[in-house]
């Protein structure tokens, strides 16, 4: 059976899996920044996922599948991932940057059938293998080990994981602190580095310290506005969800307990997404004992 959100957030093995699966993720915005602008924030990151399972699900036989803007808007619009100038908006600029492609150009624009690129779903299955890595540390499963044997399953998984993102409250509306960065530029990317520095024997501070010193390398790095950044991290001290050790800019930033938990809570629910998802699609394929 699939873990539930609760089982993966209370299991031992949970941080360091999570923290894992956070870095592999930074190495992918590090190698990929323009692919990773895709799930810059996580409206971007969910009609990623929207775009991804069109893909997946088309139909070479079938040309009421393809994917077309027209029917790539009209899944975002029923899902309320974004308005239809934003959806319209994110698909030409994944044109633009060759993250995705037309396969032909006749007839209307907005029926023009399109597909993913195949180095964005290279690139897209490094986030299945640092998700499945993550649950097989927690229960000592084999997932990545069956996938890796079974690649062809990427078109039945993938989708399967986007219905799940899209239909989960948790992941879809988080609380309080978790907010304010999904909205922000490569939000998702700063709550990983932040939580990728803590140390697992710091966990159960109020105040936990994280590896980060500087906002102004930090957001280099990130390549964000530091004023923008800076606003986001202000808001986040007002609530009390993070600060300094000692003098600002001089000791390292702290993470309250409350927003780590909250980090953690949208990182288990969203492995659970995964993990529903894997057993679905592996169901027919997979023996007993082989998870």
């Amino acid at each position: 059976m699939p873990l539930s959100p609760a089982e993966i957030a209370r299991h031992p093995a949970a941080l360091r899996g999570v923290q894992e699966q956070s870095r592999a993720l930074i190495h992918i915005y590090e190698t990929s920044p323009r692919l990773a602008a895709v799930f810059a924030t996580q409206q971007r990151w969910l009609l990623g996922h929207v775009g991804l399972a069109l893909h997946f699900r088309r139909d070479p036989n079938d040309r009421r599948t393809e994917m077309t803007i027209a029917r790539f808007i009209e899944v975002v619009r029923r899902n309320s991932v974004a308005s239809r100038n934003t959806a319209e908006a994110f698909v030409k600029e994944m044109l633009h940057y060759n993250i995705a492609e037309y396969i032909s150009v006749s007839g209307d624009g907005r029926a023009h059938p399109l597909r993913v690129t195949q180095g964005t779903i290279e690139t897209f299955t490094g986030w299945i293998h640092a998700h499945l890595r993550t649950l097989d540390q927690i229960d000592s499963g084999s997932r990545l080990a069956t996938f890796l044997d079974r690649p062809d399953m990427l078109p039945t998984l993938q989708p399967l994981i986007a219905d799940g993102l899209l239909t989960c409250q948790d992941v879809r509306e988080p609380s309080q602190t978790f907010s304010l960065f999904i909205w922000l530029n490569n939000g998702g990317i700063v709550m990983d580095w932040l939580m990728s520095g803590v140390d697992p024997e710091d966990a159960h501070l109020d105040r936990i310290p994280t590896s980060v010193i500087s906002v102004s390398e930090f957001a280099h790095w990130l390549k964000l506005s530091r004023t923008h950044l800076a606003r986001k991290l202000h808001d986040a001290e007002t609530l009390g969800s993070i600060g300094w050790v000692g003098q600002r800019g001089h000791s390292v930033m702290w993470v309250s307990r409350q927003f780590f938990d909250e980090y953690m809570a949208v990182q288990a629910s969203k492995l659970a997404v995964v993990d529903e998802a894997f057993d679905a699609a592996f169901a027919a394929s997979t023996t007993p004992g082989t998870r």
